[in-house]
């Protein structure tokens, strides 16, 4: 499992005050846990949008992972890629610019994409 991504919100102090109640009356175990399972619930009352939008953009949905040698496989076979994703995207720390750029046409991510950042300077002007 990747690691998960750290987010920063800005909130009144209001609605702290509210979630560190709810947290303090054991609703749930800390303010992160309350977060999460917002967010958890407000995407789950929005299934049915991001599965439209999945099928109307012709996104992936989940994690990819190549290494370098799954590249030059492709690139061997005269093969090259499209990525459309709704996750995380990550080549491998020994990909090449070179070998990014030889093998990846295309590449939109709604989400992460790790790679090194000769990698990713090399791919900018195939980001959608």
């Amino acid at each position: 499992m990747p690691e998960p991504e750290k987010i920063t919100i800005n909130m009144n102090v209001v609605d702290l005050g509210k979630v560190d109640l709810l947290v303090s009356e054991g609703f749930y175990a800390n303010r992160t846990d309350f977060i999460r399972t917002a967010i958890r619930n407000q995407l789950d009352r929005h299934e049915d949008e991001v599965k439209s939008s999945v099928r109307r953009w012709e996104l992936a949905v989940g994690v990819i992972h190549y290494t370098r040698a799954e590249l030059e496989e492709l690139k061997a076979a005269g093969e090259s890629l499209s990525i459309s994703l709704t996750g995380l995207f990550s080549l491998a720390n020994d990909v090449t610019p070179e070998l990014a750029r030889e093998v990846i046409s295309s590449v939109r991510i709604i989400g992460v994409f790790r790679a090194s950042r000769a990698v990713k300077d090399a791919l900018a002007d195939r980001m959608r």
